[in-house]
């Protein structure tokens, strides 16, 4: 199996092996063509990362596999960069190979945008229960957009950390599914613009974290077994160049510290404050 690790971990990994990575794109749910560059990532064998002296495991893997759009893949690991966190990404193919035991040597799984759909039919049976499994063992989860569909119940081969409850896109008052600012209410940060794309409201489950403008949950977390989960409807990732042709009364630094929020609460298992 072939995982790859961020340049930020460069230090810690002795052996390297360079290989582009083009990850197929798909628009539909949670993502557009401003998202469409491939992604290209530095790897290194498994088997290489157990001969490295004094290599400390991830703590983090970041799916990047079908489905998913490579600039948000990007745009999450420029978080956890900036939080100084050792993490590996996993295309469709490696997390179809990946055991129940070697999922769980991580704390957290983080699957970002891009297509829910594409993302499960693209994934075996096996890969998706050995997840779910995982979670339900104390693997965290964060869902981002199409990760938070993901996460929800799916006949398109979904976790269903949910139990069952399944995920509408959140409406907009009808405005579509053009990328937008949308106000975020939560009760310690108050109101945030932040950048949302054809993403879910997670009506049915678990605590509301944030909310939409209409009320319905935007940010929800929750137990699965002994697993801690966290879904997003909206991109507090978004870099500043996704912002082009849109006003937000929120920076992107400031939305992006938010992100970085939800990252720490989802890989510690913390509680953040809800309604």
């Amino acid at each position: 199996m072939r995982l790859h690790f961020s340049a930020s971990s460069a230090l810690r990994w002795i052996t390297l092996v360079a290989v582009t990575v083009a990850t197929p794109i798909s628009f539909t749910g949670c993502g557009s063509s401003a998202f469409s560059n491939p992604a290209t990532t530095t790897a290194t064998t498994a088997s290489m990362l157990m001969e490295t002296e004094n290599a400390s495991s991830p703590t983090v893997l970041l799916f990047n596999g079908t489905g998913t759009i490579s600039s948000d893949v990007s745009a999450v690991e420029a978080i956890l960069k900036n939080l100084n966190l050792s993490y590996a990404t996993a295309n469709s193919s490696e997390m179809d190979s990946m055991s129940e035991t070697e999922l769980k040597s991580y704390k957290l799984l983080i699957v970002p945008g891009g297509n829910s759909i594409t993302i499960g039919k693209n994934l075996s049976q096996t890969a998706t229960t050995n997840i779910h499994n995982a979670v339900e063992a104390g693997l965290h989860y964060l869902g981002i957009c199409a990760g938070g569909f993901f996460g929800g119940y799916s006949i398109y081969n979904g976790l269903n950390l949910t139990s069952g409850v399944w995920f509408n896109v959140y409406e907009n008052y009808g405005k579509g599914t053009q990328k937008t600012a949308v106000e975020i209410s939560s009760p310690n940060s108050g109101k945030l613009d932040q950048f949302w794309e054809d993403g879910p409201q997670f009506s049915g489950w678990g605590s509301i974290v944030g909310e939409y403008p209409d009320g319905t949950p935007a940010i929800v977390e929750g137990k699965f077994g002994a697993g801690w989960v966290i879904l997003s409807g909206f991109h507090p990732e978004a870099p500043e160049s996704w912002r082009y042709g849109m006003t937000f009364t929120t920076s992107a630094a400031v939305d992006n510290a938010y992100a970085g929020t939800l990252v720490s609460a989802a890989l510690n298992g913390t509680s953040l404050p809800h309604y």
